[in-house]
């Protein structure tokens, strides 16, 4: 059902990884970047410590995800939008809504 549905298109997936996707389920790729000391203060806030802390601080200095997503996906379709404030935050969701909106015009 889920493959059906993802092969039909108008589908948001949010996850942190994108290498076993594939390409034909996506018509767009934002990643979200995060400042390091953000990142690390909104991460212990929510009670990350020791190794996973580290994993996440280092996946985002490397833009581990970013590259993943270039590599697996058109380099055309991949954005990286900003994740640091709540600004940020309304943004982008105005952006992905906007963008949503007109790939269902354009594909009903």
């Amino acid at each position: 059902l889920f493959r059906s549905q993802m092969c039909e298109g108008g589908m948001i997936i949010d996850y942190h990884g994108c290498d076993f996707f594939p390409e034909r389920w996506f018509q767009i790729v934002f990643v979200l970047r995060t400042d390091n000391t953000l990142l690390y203060d909104r991460l212990e806030g929510r009670g990350y410590k020791g190794k996973k802390l580290e994993e996440n601080i280092q996946c985002e200095i490397f833009q581990t995800i970013y590259e993943e997503a270039l590599e697996s996906y058109k380099k055309e379709i991949v954005y990286q939008l900003p994740s640091n404030t709540p600004e940020d935050l309304e943004r982008n969701v105005e952006q992905i809504t906007l963008w949503t909106q007109q790939w269902i015009k354009d594909n009903n």
